[in-house]
């Protein structure tokens, strides 16, 4: 039997099955079809299955999960591995959370600064106690460039390449590349160079869809993992399959 991890996001779902600690499988939905996913959980012999969801879904989806062996659905009140030190826990994103658990299983005992690079660029810092301490949260590349043109009367649409402009745009284009694609380089490198002045030993770990272009450019050793928030639910359902097996 495997687990299953469901991350379903704004706009797409992933999906990934884990025998053990290994991922041996994984897609990405642009829609979530209920039997696709019976089918899916099926020819994978999946035994125990975790949700994460940025939204409440459907009581015909909700009612097969809970149908499955084992199901847990991620919420505030979810037993987790590692500690949470924030203020405000009833509103941290779950991709945050379990990021930060797939962090804490890929390196433990040591400092992480998670960066997900994604919509919104998240990062936040785990300590080498296993305690989530908190972190920024800053529009991603896409939204940057887009809420330039959204919010302005005359500025285009600039689009991002695969090589930055000189870092003095000489076009209106380029200008707003710099501004969207340079000034998250910068920040997050400022972020990151801020974070190992305080925390001895820090492992700079990566996830998200702008990752390659955030590993290609910063000018420090990255850890890149691309499905650590599955990875991260995998390990939150095994925590949690225990405490309920009792051992």
């Amino acid at each position: 039997m495997t687990n299953l991890s469901i991350d379903i996001g704004n706009t797409r779902t992933k999906l990934a099955v884990f025998r053990g600690d290994e991922m041996v499988a994984n897609e990405a939905w642009d829609v979530l079809s209920i039997d696709a996913l019976r089918e899916y959980a099926y020819n994978h012999q999946v035994g125990k299955t975790i949700l994460s969801s940025v939204a409440k879904q459907s009581d015909e989806l909700m009612a097969y999960l809970k149908s499955l062996p084992y199901f847990l659905e991620l919420t505030t009140e979810t037993p987790l591995p590692i500690a949470i030190r924030y203020k405000t826990p009833q509103t941290l994103g779950k991709d945050r959370v379990a990021a930060a658990v797939g962090a804490w299983h890929f390196y433990p005992n040591e400092n992480c600064l998670v960066v997900d690079a994604g919509t919104c660029i998240k990062m936040d810092v785990v300590s080498a106690k296993g305690e989530f301490l908190g972190g920024n949260i800053s529009p991603g590349i896409e939204m940057r460039l887009k809420a330039m043109h959204h919010f302005t009367a005359r500025l285009p649409l600039a689009q991002q390449g695969e090589t930055l402009p000189f870092f003095l745009g000489d076009s209106t284009e380029n200008a707003l590349r710099n501004g969207g694609e340079l000034g998250a380089l910068l920040e997050v490198e400022a972020f990151i160079g801020r974070c190992k002045r305080k925390f001895r030993g820090l492992k700079i770990v990566i996830t998200g869809g702008d990752a390659d272009f955030f590993v290609s450019k910063l000018k420090t050793k990255i850890f890149a993992h691309q499905n650590l928030v599955l990875a991260g639910l995998n390990q939150i359902l095994k925590y949690n399959a225990k405490l309920f097996e009792g051992f």
